[in-house]
């Protein structure tokens, strides 16, 4: 697939990028290798073939879900300038 310098232009208008104008042809190029890359992906059969999140089949290893820390509230808002009922009071921003 070959883009041509107006397609270049408007694509980096919708990605709101400034492209200068003697790049257009080196955009152009690189933007047509990636979509010849993505059409040749696009023609390897993957039927039958089973997604994976991760390359080796092992079970994750997790953390025991438990209390590690006290409750510091109280310290943590002594400084804050308006607190009430646990929370943090902040002047009204959207009228």
């Amino acid at each position: 697939m070959s883009l041509s310098p107006e397609e270049v232009i408007k694509i980096s208008h919708l990605a709101r990028l400034a492209i200068d104008e003697q790049a257009i042809p080196k955009y152009a190029q690189e933007l047509s290798n990636i979509f010849d890359l993505v059409a040749q992906m696009n023609q390897v059969d993957t039927q039958g073939i089973v997604p994976t999140t991760h390359p080796l089949d092992i079970p994750q290893r997790l953390r025991a879900d438990v209390v590690s820390e006290t409750d510091q509230r109280e310290l943590m808002q002594k400084g804050a300038p308006s607190v009430e009922v646990g929370l943090y009071l902040v002047p009204q921003v959207i009228e």
